[in-house]
């Protein structure tokens, strides 16, 4: 999908969007990952967006985290709302992170605290890393069907 950039009126969409809204495609929102021991962490800054609309789920091996930021406007029953500025984002956002095979999909966790989507994906017993023993014969190995 292209976009197409018109310095003109770059300002001019950027506050209808915000202001209007859109339902076109949903925007996007910043994240750290990192791993920390056993567990691989995700978080995403979303302040000021209602934990009702927070929806996190993990489906062949992909995590999606969707959420809502609603205008005053949205939130009032009277139209009484006029905005000066509006520049804050607002609307639907939504994140897609393709998941590896050594994570426990099983016992994802989530927590919102203070505007910030904690996201803690464990690894998967199977993936961890297992330290293999080193034998020492103490001679010379001969290999069959060889030409020693």
């Amino acid at each position: 999908m292209t976009t197409t950039f018109d310095p003109l009126f770059r300002d001019l969409n950027r506050l209808a969007t915000e202001v209007f809204g859109s339902d076109r495609a949903p925007q996007s929102m910043a994240m750290d990952a990192y791993r920390a021991g056993d567990n691989y962490v995700v978080e995403f800054d979303l302040p000021g967006v209602d934990p009702s609309t927070l929806e996190v789920s993990a489906e062949n091996r992909t995590l999606t985290v969707r959420a809502e930021r609603k205008t005053q406007r949205d939130n009032r029953s009277d139209s009484g709302v006029s905005y000066v500025a509006a520049e804050r984002p607002r609307g639907t956002f939504s994140r897609q992170l393709s998941l590896g095979d050594g994570l426990d999909v099983d016992n994802i966790s989530a927590d919102y605290t203070d505007g910030v989507l904690t996201v803690t994906l464990p690894v998967a017993e199977r993936a961890k890393p297992r330290q293999v023993k080193v034998e020492h014969g103490g001679g010379r190995r001969v290999i069959e069907g060889g030409n020693s």
